[in-house]
């Protein structure tokens, strides 16, 4: 059965990893933007229909990306492809997963069923999920299989730092911290974090001892950037040695780097789930395992 892996030339160096991986040709599919703003999308076959095709696609700045998917999707099911892969590293609007005030959209249950619709399958990494244990729950049909950075973070920290120290920055990354510490055999905790706004928050440092200590905080995404600087800054003022950082995805909204570093963060390290100057650490090996057996 013929497969094809495609991606846009944004991400023509993550794909490429994949494709590699994965033992799987790669193509790319040409994009136009009309002045009105409108997106004129060209795949690279046109007789030569592949039986089954894999999109990459990380669903930062998702916006224009889901009306690519939608496109893309409806098109190549138009000309014959039979079965229709998406992996999407980065998964967007998984954080809305309950309406708090009346009127509010759920967009996380929206978004699921839009790609269960368009995709026989959808492969992530950390999707920032809440309140639900299982990505399935999110997205209905087809298979959705959720990985995780952090066993890939933990090397390259491993490998970066003697007995260092891993913190979350807040409960919900307390998943990812466990994960990662188990696997390197070093000590971690977690801070409590109260929000108080998109760009405001309050943290207190976890009951463990930090004096001298090489420490990493480690969470999912960094977006803002001032959760993970209120923390470093926290860590720092409590006697570490030093702080780095390590996140599966760098979105790093605006000026939110420069933030972080001014907090006096030394290293920050990011898987390749969004491309990003601080990428160290490649996905593409388990990317390639949990897709190569759906490719049957």
């Amino acid at each position: 059965m013929s497969v094809l892996l495609l991606c846009s030339q944004d991400e023509q160096a993550a794909a490429q990893r994949l494709a590699d991986a994965a033992g799987l040709p790669l193509a790319l599919y040409q994009q136009h933007r009309f002045p009105d703003q409108e997106l004129k999308l060209t795949l690279p076959f046109a007789d030569a229909v592949p039986e089954q095709l894999v999109l990459y696609r990380s669903l930062d700045n998702p916006n224009d990306k889901l009306v690519e998917l939608l496109l893309l999707a409806r098109h190549a099911r138009s000309v014959g492809v039979k079965r229709l892969w998406l992996v999407a590293p980065y998964l967007a609007y998984m954080r809305q997963d309950i309406a708090f005030n009346a009127g509010e959209i759920v967009s996380q249950q929206i978004i699921g069923q839009f790609l269960a619709g368009l995709f026989d399958g959808v492969i992530t990494v950390d999707p920032h999920l809440h309140r639900i244990a299982q990505l399935s729950q999110a997205i209905p049909t087809g298979a959705a299989i959720a990985l995780s950075g952090a066993p890939r973070l933990a090397e390259l920290i491993g490998r970066e730092r003697s007995r260092p120290l891993l913190i979350g920055p807040d409960a919900e990354s307390a998943q990812w911290v466990a994960l990662a510490a188990a696997q390197i055999g070093c000590d971690y905790g977690v801070c409590s974090k109260q929000r108080l706004g998109d760009t405001q928050v309050h943290i207190q440092l976890p009951a463990i001892g930090v004096k001298g200590r090489q420490v990493v905080l480690m969470d999912d995404v960094a977006s803002s950037g001032h959760t993970l600087a209120g923390a470093g800054q926290l860590l720092l003022a409590a006697g570490a040695a030093s702080v780095d950082v390590a996140v599966t995805h760098a979105l790093f909204a605006g000026d939110a780097l420069t933030v972080i570093k001014a907090a006096g963060v030394n290293e920050v390290w990011s898987t390749d789930c969004i491309a990003h100057p601080s990428n160290a650490i490649s996905m593409a090996p388990l990317l390639a395992q949990a897709l190569t057996p759906l490719l049957v």
